[in-house]
């Protein structure tokens, strides 16, 4: 018997950067969104053996394998699994698609035998910035490396357009630009956009226009030229706003609106031909709408 359950990417609407912390990770405030655009995991329980993670096409360690080998160390002992994933989500661009996957493998992997909310974020929390938000996927403010997640109400009407580029961005390489750049910002600084932040969310309306940036856009742009001319033709689209998605090189454009999902379309039609694989998605802002 199987079970499927879907992995959506993010979008992070904006992304202040703060200093080196002593584990070598940087201290963050993010705000996630997940979309509707989506990888597929489908779980099937085998006879024995290890645990297998079938993603055709990408190549190297996966962070669903990690996951697995991580909750077998804390003492999951359900019978080995297969995991095979159905990729949509561009690889190294910047949607957190390793990592939704990883947060959706540990999703079907604890309906099979639970663990602790505890073990999950410890697990979550041990695999990069973007996993703790993506286990349970909507809105999310992550603060810490990422790790620390408070859930955020839905946001007014948006749509986004997604544009994905040829190339990948190694996010290690993003931030170490961004270091050598000098892009991180003081700890007050950091606490002062967090607090900014944290009002606008909580007043239920969306954060201001100067809320909504990217810190590592200036690193991506250096490792990836080609992210000028796309940013510069999201916005030519009439998008309200245009970000750089966390560490790049996929551009998201913002629209608000009673109209959003309209413009959203027309815009992904629009640059189609210029910029392969352009898409409208929509938000997430509850779970679980994405399990099937």
């Amino acid at each position: 018997m199987s079970q499927l359950e879907l992995a959506p990417a993010k979008v992070n609407l904006c992304l202040f950067l703060g200093g080196t912390r002593d584990d070598g990770r940087h201290e963050l405030v993010t705000l996630f969104e997940s979309i509707s655009l989506f990888d597929q995991l489908e779980l099937t329980e085998l006879p024995d053996g290890p645990d297998e993670v079938v993603c055709p096409g990408v190549e190297g360690p996966n962070l669903v394998q990690a996951a697995l080998a991580e909750l077998r160390s804390r003492g999951w002992s359900a019978p080995a699994v297969r995991i095979q994933i159905g990729k949509r989500i561009p690889v190294a661009a910047g949607l957190g698609g390793g990592s939704a996957d990883a947060a959706a493998a540990l999703r079907l992997a604890t309906e099979l035998e639970p663990v602790s909310d505890d073990v999950l974020a410890d697990i979550a929390g041990g695999m990069g910035a973007d996993v703790p938000s993506q286990l349970r996927p909507g809105v999310a403010l992550g603060t810490g490396a990422g790790e620390v997640v408070a859930r955020c109400p839905q946001l007014p009407g948006h749509a986004f357009l997604i544009i994905p580029l040829p190339v990948r961005l190694s996010t290690p390489d993003v931030y170490r630009e961004a270091d050598r750049l000098g892009l991180p910002r003081s700890p007050g600084e950091l606490e002062k956009l967090r607090s900014r932040l944290d009002g606008a969310l909580r007043d239920g309306g969306r954060p201001e226009d100067s809320l909504l940036v990217n810190d590592l856009e200036p690193a991506a742009l250096s490792l990836c030229p080609q992210v000028a001319e796309t940013l510069a033709a999201a916005r030519d689209t009439g998008a309200d706003q245009v970000v750089v998605s966390g560490s790049g090189p996929t551009v998201a454009g913002v629209y608000w609106g009673d109209d959003a999902t309209a413009r959203a379309d027309r815009a992904a039609a629009e640059l189609a031909e210029r910029f392969s694989g352009s898409v409208a998605a929509q938000p997430i802002s509850s779970w679980p709408c994405g399990t099937i």
